[in-house]
């Protein structure tokens, strides 16, 4: 019996340690190492958040911004960052309130609606009054937001295996997250865990783990170990209200381009048919042999679709 309470023990100790011992936010100097696209890096105030964001190409050019999916960073577009600049445009990717290398204030708005109005002072702050914007997963979800609630400063729409609904919450880990008390000790030790990162990223990219460089995971990993980082996904999961996507499709006005990946595990091709019903006008593009993040396993065929949706003359 004593031995039960002395490994007990220990494993408490452990797990009181590693909360300790987390760094309060991810720091950008000390991580820019392994940070894609550093010299492109930039920082902005936005409603007193600090907000990390990339750019490249002519800022005179048509602005596309990049938003990327849950408990991700700009990360994920760092194979079609640069190709989408060279082809012409002036590229804005951006880290979402809580994540990456942005602000993770500790009463921040996590909610979807929230991100939209982030991004909408963003666009502000860089002087852009209209613009194309490319959701990725939750950033889709982020995407058809600003779409519906600011239509005049969206140009055209690319969803990519967008979340619609509030499905994604009966995942194990989502629901993890959810619970109270329980969610609040665990959450952080799965978040932080790289094995578990790892094997979440295979899972995303269907058949294309050559994608999974060490250097990609540990740029993945390390904003992931923040305190700041951990809180803000908990509190992103307990406020997820996607369903309005689903709903309000039909009222999407712009242009809109939907790419999923045929093997999508995580927000499954029906759902991109469905959105495509909805959205008049919209145009469904199937990859093959794909995942949840074609912009990542088919980086030239993704930049050739969105470069000629982009700057195609409706």
């Amino acid at each position: 019996m004593k031995k039960r309470y002395w490994i007990a023990g220990a494993i408490t100790l452990g797990v009181a340690a590693k909360l300790l011992l987390r760094p309060r936010d991810a720091d950008w100097n000390r991580n820019r190492h392994i940070i894609f696209h550093s010299d492109h890096s930039r920082f902005v105030e936005v409603d007193g958040v600090r907000v990390h964001y990339q750019e490249a190409g002519d800022r005179n050019a048509p602005a596309l911004v990049l938003i990327h999916g849950f408990a991700s960073s700009t990360l994920v577009w760092s194979k079609v960052f640069l190709p989408l600049a060279n082809a012409g445009f002036r590229v804005i990717a951006v880290d979402m309130l809580g994540f990456g290398y942005s602000g993770k204030p500790r009463n921040g708005d996590y909610t979807i609606a929230g991100q939209a109005s982030v991004l909408m002072g963003l666009l502000d702050r860089l002087n852009i009054k209209r613009a194309t914007l490319v959701g990725s997963s939750y950033g889709g979800a982020v995407a058809a937001t600003c779409a519906l609630d600011y239509p005049r400063r969206v140009e055209k729409l690319v969803l990519i295996g967008t979340v619609n609904d509030n499905r994604p919450l009966d995942y194990k880990l989502m629901r993890v997250f959810s619970a109270p008390v329980f969610g609040d000790v665990v959450s952080p030790l799965l978040i932080g865990s790289r094995t578990l990162l790892r094997r979440r990223m295979k899972r995303v990219y269907d058949r294309h783990e050559w994608v999974l460089d060490e250097r990609r995971v540990d740029a993945r990993h390390l904003p992931l170990r923040a305190s700041g980082t951990q809180r803000a996904i908990i509190r992103t999961v307990r406020g997820w209200d996607a369903e309005r996507i689903s709903r309000d499709a039909h009222l999407i006005s712009q242009p809109t381009l939907l790419l999923w990946g045929e093997n999508d595990s995580e927000i499954p091709l029906a759902d991109g048919e469905r959105l495509h019903e909805s959205i008049p006008g919209s145009r469904l593009i199937v990859f093959l042999t794909c995942g949840h993040i074609p912009h990542e396993e088919y980086p030239e065929e993704f930049t050739g679709v969105v470069a000629d949706f982009a700057t195609q003359i409706l």
